[in-house]
């Protein structure tokens, strides 16, 4: 009987992930240190970190975070508007994950990341990605995500002038460092530029956060429509 050699799809998908599960850390040492300087404890940002696995909507909280009058709703609808694109990419997994009950396809898909799932859907056009694959990825995504804001939450600490250090442009340049990453084409320029004068706008207008909220979704309804007629564009064309 021959017997195989090969990794199993969970130790492969971890093993694969190990040059992003670095990146990932370096990010997170900065929100950590972010996190220290917006007044949160260490327990919160174990807390978030651990619950709210998400990059990018736990950088726009920091903004919102205010200890002792936090704006709960602000938040809640700030984050739901940046992770909307979860939706569509637990979605495509539905053929990985479809056969199992609710609570633990559910489970499953706590774990999905942008960087995770992206690796696992290059395993599937493959031909040979896997549910367990995709379980080997997000747990150390997860394990790197916490321990590296938690290391840069202490780390924040013992740092008495982060301008010093250039940590005051971390913010900002993170978010750059993002867009720049979720560029596609010329087509994105239309729900960017829309949803950063509709933010700069509100926030002169409006007093709060209500910016971040209103330039998400005034950024993706004009997204939406920009693709609407483009569709309807492309159809004439081929007629």
């Amino acid at each position: 009987m021959r017997i195989s050699t090969a990794p199993a799809p969970f130790w492969l998908g971890m093993r694969l992930f190990v040059p992003v599960a670095i990146s990932i850390a370096a990010y997170g040492v900065v929100w950590g240190v972010l996190a220290g300087q917006a007044g949160m404890s260490v327990i919160e940002v174990a807390l978030m970190s651990g619950l709210v696995y998400a990059g990018a909507s736990q950088f726009v909280v920091l903004e919102m975070w205010t200890p002792g009058q936090l704006p709960i709703v602000s938040i809640v609808v700030a984050a739901a508007i940046v992770n909307l694109r979860m939706l569509l990419m637990t979605a495509t997994l539905r053929p990985l994950a479809g056969h199992l009950p609710l609570p633990r396809a559910l489970a499953v898909m706590f774990l999905v990341s942008d960087e995770p799932w992206a690796l696992t859907m290059g395993e599937v056009r493959k031909g040979r990605g896997s549910l367990a694959f995709l379980l080997g990825a997000g747990v150390l995504c997860w394990t790197s995500w916490m321990v590296s804001t938690l290391f840069g939450r202490v780390l924040g600490a013992v740092i008495d002038d982060p301008t010093r250090y250039g940590l005051d442009f971390a913010f900002t340049a993170t978010f750059l460092a993002l867009l720049l990453g979720m560029w596609k084409g010329r087509g994105d320029l239309v729900p960017w530029i829309a949803g950063a004068l509709i933010a700069m706008v509100t926030a002169r207008l409006v007093e709060g956060n209500w910016y971040i909220i209103a330039g998400g979704l005034g950024g993706s309804f004009a997204g939406a429509v920009f693709d609407h007629f483009a569709g309807r564009r492309e159809a004439r064309d081929v007629r």
